[in-house]
């Protein structure tokens, strides 16, 4: 894949920043899981939520099988941070843009795993609640923290700011490949 060329183009998208990171880099944990299991309605009701995207060791071993992710945030304002109504509904143009970007990863030649916000909205119901595989494996992005990855470190690490006060959201995406 043409790196270059694929920064240029991103250079073009709405995204708040974007970074090449190593897999290796990321924190893998299940305590990251565990809001998933406990804290999420959505929680064994989708494949791209735990437990239909498998153990943290199993989704570490599929990401850390890529050699590289690139990291993608897009930003958005609400008037009330508290309302998560208002601030979901932010979401679908950060997904448009992960959308966008796997897209080019795929005209240059990559096969990009992503990674994004989702529990997925695909299917008015999924599969998984009738035992069937998901329908729709290519569009369906599970989300970061179901795979048990904490970003904050990295981001840290590379003083990439990603707190910037009461009514700014922020979305975080991963493409592997």
């Amino acid at each position: 894949m043409n790196r270059e060329l694929l920064e240029e183009q991103l250079a073009e998208l709405p995204l708040y920043i974007y970074d090449f990171i190593d897999p290796q880099e990321l924190e893998f944990n299940g305590r990251i899981r565990w809001i998933c299991e406990h804290e999420c309605p959505m929680y064994g009701k989708s494949w791209a939520c735990p437990p239909g995207v498998g153990s943290v060791e199993s989704c570490r071993g599929k990401c850390l099988g890529f050699e590289n992710c690139l990291m993608i945030s897009t930003i958005a304002e609400v008037a009330d941070i508290t309302d998560i109504n208002e601030t979901l509904a932010t979401r679908p143009e950060h997904e448009a843009v992960t959308n966008q970007v796997g897209e080019l990863m795929r005209q240059l030649g990559a096969e990009p795993y992503i990674l994004s916000t989702e529990a997925c909205a695909i299917c008015e119901r999924c599969a998984i609640l009738d035992g069937e595989p998901c329908r729709f494996p290519e569009r369906m992005h599970p989300c970061v923290e179901s795979h048990g990855i904490n970003v904050v470190p990295v981001l840290e690490e590379r003083g990439l700011e990603f707190q910037f006060g009461a009514n700014v959201v922020t979305w975080i995406s991963l493409l592997f490949f």
